[in-house]
């Protein structure tokens, strides 16, 4: 074998290398030989220690130790040998030592014992023994716990200690989310104007007060009166001719109110309001059930005839169908006058459906909503609002510079009301009608003409907070179910330190059994097992 292979220090001579009993002339041997663990077996064998074949020999001595603890005494420290993961030689000395006091009864005058279980371990002790096998064993051991299971040991903490900190990191971050979209949740009721523990009747209810927050915002619009008729002037004095009325809807929601699109279109108060049935989305039903109405199969008879003639005629239907013409009738069809060669003929528009005529002064349908509810009239009475904001604001600043010649002779001959205003009156007015556009275009006001527009936007609005708030749950979960593998990732690093460190001390004592054994064999100088990480 090389010096490389030995794992011997390089400053013992090969010669000794290859004679360790003898010692080269002139040469001594170090005081410590080093030995390398994972080269050990290799260098007893080729050292002359132990025998080439000893892994067969182990093999026969550890059938013959598991025939032999079959057959045990009663006692407690060969219990707890037999319960280690491994038997090796010195185990054995322990137990045949045990065995000296509890068979002693067994010994005869010769010395020897007569028990078959000291004769099966003194057999096993001797097959140690010979070629130094126990020897081999020992360093196999060795370099398998530093080489194999010290390191698998090690990697299962680490990955436990890993899965700790992944768990850990995930729970904060499903932590952090869930609380962000229960924020959003949150958030998204604020601007529907609800506190979100049932938003579908939230919803409905807001909708159901929609008409008073209309009708204060139209008894809001006579407070723009002034506002208007600045306008008006200021209008018929720039086309030097009576203009037509501006802002005519504003005008007329500043003096009557919220009224309803019957009396805006006439100007009559109606006489009966008939406002259109709205469809609510009814909920989803728990079980898939079919209506058939009053359904019944029992026939009825026509006349007494009928039922004289029997149970035949008794169960038909009469359909209300004549296929013979009536001869005073002709073909039974009223053409209206035909001999005069005129005939009356109704196309209805594709889409529509022929109404009775509405009786005069009632309101019904589209008519018997109030202006604001009215989609068309509501878009008209905003862009007429946007209308006055607009003048409002170009007048504050053009009273606001400083005005040249040119400004004050337009305005000498301007009206009274046009010259006597001030732009802290300008824009007091500018204010007011700024906040009442500020009510009508806010979040939560789109969202509840939205729902009135279309009952099934609840269901849409309901839905989709729903799932947030499941988002947020299945999030939370997962936290949970983080917070489950994080502890039993800290449950098996907790099982496996014990194992770790007994396998350390095992370690440790089977280095310095053969490091003695070793130092026996050369004079009883030290020897050091290098290699071992420990």
């Amino acid at each position: 074998m090389s010096r490389r292979s030995t794992g011997l220090s390089p400053g013992l001579p090969e010669r000794a290398h290859r004679h360790p009993d003898r010692q080269a002339p002139g040469v001594s041997l170090l005081a410590a030989p080093l030995f390398l663990t994972p080269l050990l077996a290799d260098w007893l064998v080729d050292r002359r220690h132990c025998s080439l074949r000893w892994q067969s020999q182990v093999l026969s001595i550890r059938q013959k130790i598991n025939a032999a603890i079959q057959d045990m005494p009663e006692n407690q420290e060969i219990k707890q040998l037999l319960e280690g993961a491994y038997l090796h030689y010195f185990h054995c000395l322990r137990i045949v030592e045990i065995l000296k006091g509890t068979e002693a009864s067994t010994k005869n005058l010769f010395g020897r014992y007569s028990s078959q279980r000291m004769k099966d371990w003194q057999e096993i002790v001797s097959l140690y023994e010979k070629d130094n096998t126990y020897l081999a064993e020992l360093s196999s051991l060795l370099v398998r716990s530093i080489s194999y299971e010290i390191p698998a040991l090690r990697k299962q903490l680490s990955r436990c200690q890993q899965a700790q900190q992944d768990c850990a990191r995930r729970e904060d971050e499903c932590q952090l989310r869930a609380a962000e979209l229960r924020e959003r949740f949150l958030c998204s009721c604020r601007q529907y104007g609800i506190t979100g523990d049932n938003v579908r009747q939230e919803l409905l209810a807001l909708v159901q007060d929609l008409p008073s927050l209309l009708s204060q915002i139209g008894a809001g619009a006579s407070a723009l009166s002034e506002a208007i008729e600045l306008y008006q002037a200021c209008v018929d004095f720039v086309c030097e001719s009576p203009a037509e009325l501006v802002v005519p809807l504003l005008r007329h929601v500043g003096t009557r109110g919220n009224t309803t699109v019957h009396e805006w279109r006439t100007g009559l108060q109606p006489l009966r309001v008939e406002r259109p049935r709205r469809e609510e989305a009814p909920e989803q039903p728990e079980e898939d059930t079919i209506d058939w109405g009053d359904f019944t199969l029992e026939p009825t008879g026509v006349g007494d005839g009928a039922a004289a003639n029997g149970g035949a005629q008794g169960e038909e239907i009469d359909w209300g169908i004549t296929l013979e013409p009536d001869p005073q009738q002709g073909d039974g069809i009223d053409w209206g006058d035909v001999e005069s060669g005129e005939v009356q003929i109704t196309v209805l528009e594709a889409g529509t459906e022929a109404h009775p005529p509405v009786p005069e002064g009632v309101a019904c349908g589209p008519d018997a909503l109030t202006l604001l509810e009215n989609s068309e009239t509501r878009g008209q009475f905003i862009d007429e609002l946007m209308e006055l904001e607009l003048f409002l604001s170009q007048r504050l600043v053009e009273m606001e510079e400083e005005a040249d010649v040119v400004a004050i002779s337009q305005f000498q001959l301007a009206p009274a009301v046009l010259q006597g205003q001030t732009s802290a009156h300008v824009g007091s007015l500018l204010a007011t009608t700024r906040a009442l556009l500020g009510q009508l275009c806010t979040r939560s006001m789109q969202h509840l003409f939205m729902i009135l527009a279309s009952p099934r936007y609840v269901d849409r609005v309901s839905e989709l907070l729903r799932q947030r708030l499941k988002q947020a749950e299945l999030l939370l979960a997962k936290k949970e179910l983080m917070g489950q593998k994080r502890l039993e990732a800290l449950a098996e690093q907790g099982t496996l330190e014990p194992k770790l460190d007994r396998l350390l001390e095992k370690t440790k004592e089977l280095q310095k059994l053969i490091e003695a054994d070793i130092s026996k064999r050369y004079s009883g100088r030290p020897v050091n097992l290098m290699g071992v990480p420990l």
